[in-house]
């Protein structure tokens, strides 16, 4: 049986199934995935990478009798049948597999154990969606859908492992819906949303560490004999690990090599594991962290996990990012500003911090009117009781969260009044929401103690002096919904931005019995989701950006319901080149907020050129984060050209191919990057010399991504090239005074 899928006027086999060798076979454009089902009904995984044709990988299985691994009973006397060595496609606890595992599952007599069989098969057209999480879509003529039933015939437990099949964009999803057909209660103690085998495999992990002021740092490491795991148990996503790793070989490099991605598209806790076995081969499961995680099923119920996006190159890391670039921005990302040019901004938080009154915030707006920005961002401080402290010396964030009504002592009048004289003048105006928080200081607090998680009996653990809402709860949700969309309503607010200022502990819910408190972590993300997805909703033409803290929570599940993400909390340029790097791997260019703040900088007391600061931050979604009154007048004058350059790019920021032309790890002299138009025929390159040094060397840099055949035109210079020679021949970079000298080039085909 083949199943075709049509892709304009050429008829692509997506999903295949051979009723007679029972191999699926999976294609996209560029990729083959393959999986079969063997003896005992058993589906083992036969292959992932580039497309080996009509072949079925069936021979790369070879059994032979292991030591002290152990044999299903129906294997009789065949000793070299084992699953604690062969390649699976989703393994269970408890059935002779001693590695990492994808399911774990405690039932009412005490046993954890779950041996999983096939049954059956099933493809439908366009792509499988999940209740309450974020995913990819797709239409039929984009995706195709395979669902795989495993079930334990002891319970009655039906394992459907989900696979969306996105062959022009080279993209494979996976997911998995756990049903209880049984008549016990079953509780799910670990349930990833994948599992990925390679036989004989010796590969590389990149993964992206980091601290907050300083996330999405890069790592590459070796595999070792063992389980390496990168993870987070702080409730969210976090800005020490992203939920996005590599796997490639050692040789790969940006433009050549194998390699293969996988991305979580959630934002609480979650683990990527790896394991490398006794037979040296590699095992990778991702989903949901275990820690402090089970979800109980009754008869009937259903749980589903967050997907993970997985896409493989064979031209190296360059390719592998574009991959996840066109993905999410055509099918994960739904807001309309994925292509629709975005306001360039000024947010007030460097400039002000609490210490404002609406005079003071309405001059800010008009130094950016004069400037050419489109609009201002009233940050932190608007509501409640949230002032300068009492010495006059400091800002204080010690009360007001959870009180969603503006404070009229500093905004007098109230903000209709200041919304509608900002916009009076042809400006938008956006502000600043933490709607997960509350102080304990704040009339919620005082009303609703027990709207926050706590642990009975102990005392509460503080982190910036607040604490999470209880947001499990839909009482608390609404509430807080309710105050926020009565103050969008009450004036016209074209963006939101959203943070979220602490991580999640105390981690408790007064509102769920003792049997179900390991579903807090997990209930709370499905909170934060119904919440945004309420705010997009309503709001379809709002402009939302999330923050954490800055990176935080910068992943896949976030931009579903955002099409950027604040960055980092740290705006130095010199920083931000390490940061946007690494986040440039697995996210799109367009979704990295980016803003050119005052000097010496605030998080690093680092002073660059105003020219440089500006470059770095066109490589994102270009805003401004400083007081706007102060810039001398020759600064305001290189602010409009900024702004000015920035528009005329933005459409290769948010459409265009990215390519890294330098690593900033192992090039200490300069960090340069290249955006390409789709049809090639303009591209920038932009970029920072780090370090000038006193008779210097002469840098070539070599462009990517043209036609080799083409000429195209220096803008500044008039100089033609043709495509060859920028991309094999390379030009000089220019030899400035001073360091951290801004790098710009623009080539148009002539």
């Amino acid at each position: 049986m083949i199943i075709s899928v049509f892709w304009g006027n050429k008829a692509m086999k997506s999903i295949n199934y051979n009723e007679k060798t029972k191999v699926f076979t999976l294609r996209t454009k560029n990729s083959m995935y393959q999986m079969q089902v063997v003896e005992y009904e058993t589906l083992v995984h036969l292959y992932y990478g580039a497309d080996i044709g009509d072949t079925e990988a069936s021979h790369r299985i070879v059994c032979l009798d292991r030591g002290f691994s152990g044999n299903p009973y129906e294997a009789g006397a065949d000793r070299t049948f084992s699953l604690d060595v062969l390649p699976q496609e989703y393994s269970g606890y408890g059935n002779g597999d001693y590695r990492i595992n994808g399911i774990e599952v405690g039932h009412e007599d005490g046993s954890d154990a779950v041996h999983l069989r096939y049954e059956s098969y099933r493809t439908s057209k366009g792509k499988y969606s999940l209740e309450g999480l974020p995913c990819m879509f797709g239409t039929e003529d984009e995706a195709e859908t395979l669902d795989i039933t495993l079930y334990d015939r002891i319970t009655d437990l039906k394992v459907h492992l989900l696979y969306g099949v996105f062959y022009d964009l080279d993209v494979i999803t996976r997911a998995v819906r756990l049903e209880n057909k049984g008549e016990d209660t079953v509780t799910i103690q670990r349930a990833m949303s994948m599992e990925m085998d390679y036989t004989n495999k010796h590969m590389d992990l990149i993964h992206f560490y980091g601290r907050h002021t300083m996330e999405r740092l890069t790592e590459r490491l070796p595999l070792h004999h063992g389980v390496q795991s990168v993870e987070s148990k702080r409730g969210m996503s976090s800005h020490q690990h992203n939920p996005f790793v590599i796997l490639c070989d050692k040789m790969t490099s940006e433009k050549h090599g194998d390699c293969f991605g996988f991305a979580l598209a959630y934002s609480g806790n979650y683990r990527c594991e790896i394991e490398v076995d006794q037979m040296e081969q590699t095992r990778l499961v991702m989903g949901i962290h275990p820690y402090h995680f089970s979800f109980r099923l009754n008869t009937g119920d259903v749980f589903e996990t967050p997907e993970v996006i997985m896409a493989y190159s064979d031209c190296g890391l360059g390719k592998l990012s574009r991959i996840y670039h066109d993905a999410y921005r055509s099918n994960l990302i739904r807001s309309k500003y994925v292509t629709s040019p975005r306001p360039i901004l000024v947010n007030n938080w460097e400039a002000t911090y609490f210490d404002f009154d609406e005079e003071k915030l309405f001059n800010i707006a008009k130094a950016a009117k004069d400037i050419g920005l489109d609009m201002f961002v009233l940050d932190d401080g608007w509501f409640g009781k949230r002032n300068t402290d009492d010495s006059g010396l400091g800002d204080d964030d010690n009360s007001g969260l959870g009180d969603w009504v503006v404070n009229e002592e500093k905004i007098k009048g109230g903000l209709p009044k200041l919304v509608k004289k900002i916009n009076g003048i042809g400006m938008k105006f956006g502000i600043w929401i933490e709607p997960e928080m509350v102080s304990e200081d704040s009339g919620l607090y005082r009303e609703h103690p027990d709207w926050v998680l706590k642990i009975p009996q102990r005392s509460l653990m503080r982190s910036r002096h607040q604490l999470n809402l209880d947001i499990t709860r839909k009482e608390v949700r609404d509430h807080v919904m309710k105050q926020i969309f009565r103050v969008l309503d009450s004036c016209k607010v074209d963006y939101v931005k959203w943070d979220m200022n602490r991580s999640v502990g105390n981690v408790y819910s007064a509102a769920l019995p003792s049997e179900r408190q390991g579903e807090v972590y997990h209930r709370y993300v499905l909170g934060v989701y119904e919440m945004m997805e309420q705010l997009v909703s309503r709001y379809p033409d709002l402009l939302f950006e999330n923050c954490c803290g800055g990176g935080g929570r910068f992943d896949a599940g976030m931009l579903y319901y955002s099409p950027q993400i604040w960055c980092s909390d740290n705006t130095d340029a010199i920083d931000r080149l390490k940061i946007q790097y690494g986040t440039s791997f697995g996210y799109p260019i367009s979704t990295m907020g980016a803003h050119v703040s005052v000097c010496p900088n605030h998080q690093t007391g680092r002073t660059t050129p105003f020219e440089t600061r500006a470059v770095v931050a066109s490589a994102g979604t270009f805003g401004y984060e400083l007081d706007l009154e102060h810039l001398s007048s020759e600064e305001k004058e290189m602010a409009r050209k900024q702004i000015s350059e920035y528009k005329e790019m933005e459409h290769l920021v948010q459409t265009g191919d990215y390519y890294r032309l330098s690593d900033p790890y192992r090039n200490h002299d300069y960090v340069v990057w290249q955006f390409v138009s789709k049809d090639k025929k303009e591209t920038v390159v932009n970029g920072v010399q780090l370090r000038n040094e006193a008779n210097p060397h002469i840098h070539l840099i070599y462009l990517e991504g043209l036609e080799p055949e083409a000429h195209y035109e220096d803008e500044k210079t008039g100089y033609v090239y043709t495509g060859a020679a920028l991309m094999k021949a390379g030009i000089p970079l220019p030899v400035g005074v001073g360091d951290y000298q801004p790098i710009q080039f623009k080539f148009r085909m002539s």
